[in-house]
């Protein structure tokens, strides 16, 4: 599942939202604003849809259940102004084995961390 929020992300829900019915292994990886951006302080980013941000998270849950044999994935982006400590994203894989898991949802980060349909607006102290 891939979603798409303004609104801040729940971690106490999430686990509620991932399929885990034959997991043995529940894998979470919740990206935050952090205060300290290249030696410089942020004050808040504000991130943006830019193209069709919908299909790019599509493609990335596609690629992970194609590599990985997994249960599940969540994948969730949050748009909007965000401070620091807010979360920016999250992928949750669920697996029959921690190993699958634990790899798959590395990879869901890296590629969060290459999207082009994203763009990020910097505020800095």
């Amino acid at each position: 599942m891939e979603i798409i929020s303004n609104d801040p992300i729940d971690p106490t829900r999430i686990y509620e939202l991932i399929g885990k019915d034959t997991a043995g292994s529940v894998v979470f990886h919740f990206a935050a604003v952090k205060e300290n951006t290249e030696n410089k302080r942020t004050k808040s980013i504000e991130y943006r849809a830019n193209g069709d941000l919908e299909q790019e998270l599509r493609t990335i849950s596609e690629e992970i259940r194609k590599r990985w044999e997994i249960e599940d994935v969540l994948i969730i982006r949050r748009l909007g102004l965000l401070n620091i400590g807010d979360i920016i994203s999250l992928v949750a894989i669920s697996s029959s084995h921690r190993e699958e898991a634990f790899s798959a949802c590395s990879y869901g980060v890296d590629r969060l961390k290459k999207m082009v349909t994203v763009l990020k607006k910097e505020t800095m102290v």
